[in-house]
């Protein structure tokens, strides 16, 4: 069976990972200090614990709420460059080769950044990771993904930065935090200015809400992805023949292919499921829907995407094949031009999928 350490060797891809929500927690002490926020502990690992520990609540609200330290750790400009060569140093560690990291540039001005030097401090720090990790012999690629939080006044500046900087890094938009009376379809203005500049958005949901939030955000506002989308299974039935039978929301979304950036863990700790092996990510796998696997937040789920997939190895018997189908899946479904995308499927993936048979034989 693969563990940990076998499937860290193997390439793997994050569409759904927000760059404040997989801080150090070292990083988190020295920053918070030095912009006067006070932590539960200023010991990295009881700071470790404190986050999955508070997180792990079944609350989609309480898990949010552990936010306010990280966001409070990257508030200047150095904050964010160090928080993002981190965030690439450590997926390129764990085997990642692309990795979008999604964040609200709009949660990082308390001390007066514009958001345009928000989004420029981010890319300068993905650079950096980048550079670095292909010194070090981990070659890997970070996008950014800028996020409106869906709760606040819906505007189309957030959008605005995702067309503004599309060539510099940033290749999509998101809206994201708590869905229950923040329906995607307030976001419509922002979604139609994508649309009319041909870019590319996912949107949270399915995660803490339901079918309606997967309708609006697919047929009303036209998401690319789907953020979570493991609602979906509301629209799944069992006939008296044990038959599933998808209704017609869940068959457009299979048919259509549009991608589910499903985060087990982080599904068990807002209420999705009681244990990984009641999260549906299997049963939607057979069904043949456009499933990924992804952390969402490492710090807050403790997690990696190597341990991801090693729970799911351990709770459905997932073998190299199924995480190489997850892992291309994800790379089909990555907001990168066409031809980087079939070049990291043929040039690294299926190829060290294929070493990796011969040494795992």
């Amino acid at each position: 069976m693969l563990g940990v350490e076998e499937i860290t060797t193997l390439p793997k891809v994050a569409l759904h990972d927000h760059l404040d929500g997989g801080l150090r927690p070292a990083t988190i002490i020295e920053h918070c200090a030095a912009n006067g926020h006070a932590l539960p502990t200023e010991d990295p690992d009881e700071l470790r614990r404190w986050f999955f520990e508070a997180a792990d609540s079944g609350s989609l609200v309480r898990y949010l709420e552990t936010f306010d330290h990280t966001v409070a750790a990257m508030q200047t400009a150095d904050q964010l460059e160090r928080v993002a060569h981190e965030f690439v140093l450590d997926q390129a560690v764990d085997g990642v080769i692309y990795a979008e990291a999604r964040y609200a540039p709009e949660q990082h001005q308390q001390q007066g950044l514009e958001l345009t030097d928000v989004v420029e401090a981010v890319g300068r720090g993905l650079t950096a990771g980048m550079a670095e990790a292909e010194n070090r012999g981990m070659a890997i690629v970070v996008q950014q993904i800028v996020t409106s939080m869906r709760h606040g006044e819906p505007t189309t500046e957030i959008a605005d930065l995702a067309v503004r900087y599309r060539h510099d890094g940033v290749c999509g938009f998101d809206i994201a935090g708590a869905e229950d009376g923040f329906p995607p379809s307030r976001f419509q203005a922002a979604f139609g200015h994508l649309k009319r500049n041909n870019a590319f958005y996912t949107i949270h949901a399915g995660e803490a809400f339901g079918l309606p939030s997967i309708w609006e955000a697919v047929q009303l506002c036209g998401a690319n992805r789907l953020g979570h989308g493991v609602s979906i299974t509301d629209d799944i039935t069992v006939d008296e023949e044990g038959h599933h039978r998808l209704g017609q929301l869940a068959s457009y979304v299979r048919d259509a292919r549009i991608p589910l950036e499903l985060c087990p863990s982080s599904n068990l700790q807002t209420g999705i499921a009681d244990s990984i092996a009641e999260h549906p990510i299997d049963l939607l796998k057979q069904l043949g829907f456009r499933v990924t696997v992804n952390c969402d937040n490492r710090l807050m789920s403790d997690t990696s995407m190597s341990r991801e997939f090693a729970k799911l190895v351990d709770a459905f018997d997932w073998d190299i094949d199924d995480i190489e189908w997850a892992t291309i899946n994800a790379m089909k479904s990555a907001f990168l031009p066409f031809d980087q995308r079939v070049a990291l499927i043929h040039g690294v993936i299926r190829p060290s999928f294929a070493a990796s048979r011969v040494l795992l034989a």
